[in-house]
């Protein structure tokens, strides 16, 4: 209690707020040990896209914003036991590889890493990451993966914005700094699609103009085929700023719909509620694929369509095969399986979302079975096998990977298993469990679905040693 009522003495200043270390500038000695005029020499890129040194004693420093061969002055923020983090303070040589970010956000907003790097040389970045966590696993990749790329720019068809209140009354309206809490604003996306761009700027001037702006606490923005849909967090009810929300929807031509409460909050819509749709390619054209706020849905609509044109092309002629798609979501992988004429059987988790791709099947004309269960239980998954005897299986499971369907596998293999990934790591974990289980690693791709990050999305088709090639042609390398 001896310092109650005093002024305590100024904390000293790190590199980056909110982080612990310090900053060490140009000349100094870290305590790891490097020395010399306080430059390194980047050696490459970590997999998560930040740049990789060695100190004298090899201790790893990972520089936020640096490429590999680049000369650099850094800013140590974090030191830890093995290894040390910074950013670049000076760039003193540069990669040839460096462009210029094209958002300029950059470096201050953290939904972007890449943006440093030239596009060509990300793509390359992320097929040598999966090879390399594949092998870690003790998993050869059949040659270099196939790439399914897009348009580097105005991709993302949803987001969520924060909304925060600053203690001085200030608005803010955009996404999260790079580790931390604190709230970017966000003017203008470069890698959301034309028409959610466009209403950044009257979204700001809206949450700007609210009563209770510190009852809002996000938004959800997504594009359908039948227009924008704009979803408020709200946490009470407000009349003065629903009006001011209507008036906006209104004058916008987006429907909109509300999260009201703080305790499991239901969707409610505030102007008339749209049949939402986007499309999916089949192998007979196109098909509609109905969802609803909170469903899950692929961030980039072009790269889906290529990993389910992709999937459709491996898994090659599947009618009349009995077909398992786990965690199927609303039906993004079994609506153009199904409409091939495979059998289909649907699991997702969410009975809201099984419930939606049912309805989707239905509307379809396709004879597809929808059924919840939990896929983290292997003995749920092992009735699942035993019910349908599949011959192919699918499965995009979400970040933490597919542990209880792997063990299943291991008692009861399907003869081609084709993985979907949004986690290279637990894919690398999982993949090694089927090859050590018997299964060979036919086919692989990396489907850049979030360009200027460092996600990675991939494709991997397993089969038995007795599953024969039912898709023309070899693996692609390249």
């Amino acid at each position: 209690m001896a310092m109650l009522g005093k002024r305590r003495p100024p904390r000293e200043r790190t590199g980056v707020s909110g982080l612990q270390g310090r900053q060490m500038p140009h000349g100094s000695t870290p305590a790891d040990g490097r020395t010399g005029d306080g430059t390194l020499t980047i050696e490459r890129l970590a997999h998560d896209g930040r740049g990789v040194t060695h100190s004298a004693d090899g201790k790893a420093l990972f520089v936020s914003g640096a490429l590999p061969d680049e000369r650099v002055e850094v800013a140590i923020h974090r030191t830890r036991k093995r290894f040390d983090e910074g950013h670049v303070r000076t760039l003193i040589e540069t990669s040839p590889e460096r462009v210029e970010p094209p958002c300029r956000h950059f470096t201050r907003c953290g939904g972007c890493d890449l943006q440093h790097l030239a596009v060509a040389a990300q793509r390359d970045h992320k097929r040598q990451v999966l090879v390399e966590l594949l092998a870690r696993q003790g998993v050869e990749a059949p040659g270099h993966p196939e790439l399914l790329a897009g348009r580097s720019d105005g991709y993302r068809r949803r987001a969520r914005l924060g909304v925060k209140v600053n203690a001085e009354g200030g608005v803010h309206l955009g996404f999260r700094a790079r580790e931390s809490h604190r709230l970017v604003d966000i003017q203008d996306c470069t890698i959301l699609v034309p028409e959610l761009n466009a209403l950044l700027p009257t979204l700001h001037a809206l949450v700007a103009e609210l009563e209770a702006p510190r009852q809002v606490g996000h938004l959800e923005l997504v594009s359908s085929d039948q227009g924008l849909v704009v979803v408020l967090r709200q946490l009470r009810e407000h009349t003065a700023d629903r009006q001011r929300w209507l008036a906006f929807a209104e004058a916008q031509g987006v429907h909109l719909a509300r999260l009201l409460g703080r305790d499991a909050p239901a969707l409610e819509w505030l102007t008339p509620e749209p049949a939402l749709s986007c499309r999916l390619p089949t192998q007979q054209g196109e098909l509609a694929m109905g969802f609803a706020p909170g469903d899950f849905l692929q961030a980039n609509a072009e790269i889906n369509a290529r990993m389910v044109e992709t999937a459709l092309d491996w898994l090659g002629d599947i009618d009349g095969i009995a077909l398992l798609d786990l965690f199927a979501g609303v039906g993004n992988f079994s609506l153009p399986l199904a409409s091939s004429g495979a059998d289909v059987m649907a699991v997702e988790g969410s009975p809201a979302m099984v419930e939606r791709l049912a309805s989707n099947a239905h509307v379809a004309g396709l004879p597809i079975a929808a059924r919840q269960a939990d896929l983290g239980d292997s003995e749920a998954v092992a009735e699942l096998l035993a019910s349908h005897s599949p011959a192919v299986m699918l499965l995009d499971p979400p970040r933490e990977g597919a542990e209880a369907v792997v063990r299943a596998l291991h008692e009861a293999p399907v003869p081609r298993v084709l993985y979907v990934s949004c986690d290279p790591a637990t894919l690398a974990r999982d993949a090694a469990r089927l090859v050590h289980g018997g299964y060979r690693l036919t086919r692989i791709a990396v489907a850049d679905m979030f360009v200027h990050t460092s996600h990675l999305e991939s494709l991997l088709l397993f089969e038995t040693p007795q599953a024969g090639r039912q898709t023309e042609g070899a693996p692609l390398d390249g």
